[in-house]
C-alpha cells in the first residue's frame, strides 16, 4: 500500500554540503532536506532564510525532499 508524502514548509538554515541543507519546522524541529535530482535548477536559489516546500515520507520525520520555494 503506498502512503502519500507528508507535506510542510520550512526554512532553510544552511547548507553544509552541496545538496544537503538543514531546514527548521514550523514547530521547531530540524531536519536534513534535500533536492531531488529532476529539481536540480533550485540550487541556485536555495540559501539560508529561503521558506521552502517539504515532501517527507510518514515513517521518517527526520528527513525531507525540497520540491519548492514558497514564494511570500
Amino acid at each position: 500500500m503506498f502512503d502519500p508524502p507528508v507535506v510542510t514548509t520550512g526554512t532553510i538554515l544552511e547548507s553544509p554540503k552541496a545538496n544537503i541543507y538543514f531546514v527548521a519546522l514550523p514547530n521547531g524541529k530540524k531536519i536534513i532536506g534535500h533536492v531531488a535530482k529532476a529539481m536540480e535548477h533550485l540550487h541556485e536559489s536555495l540559501a539560508a532564510g529561503v521558506k521552502v516546500t517539504l515532501e517527507m515520507t510518514p515513517y521518517d520525520f527526520e528527513k525531507g525532499r525540497i520540491s519548492a520555494i514558497v514564494e511570500d
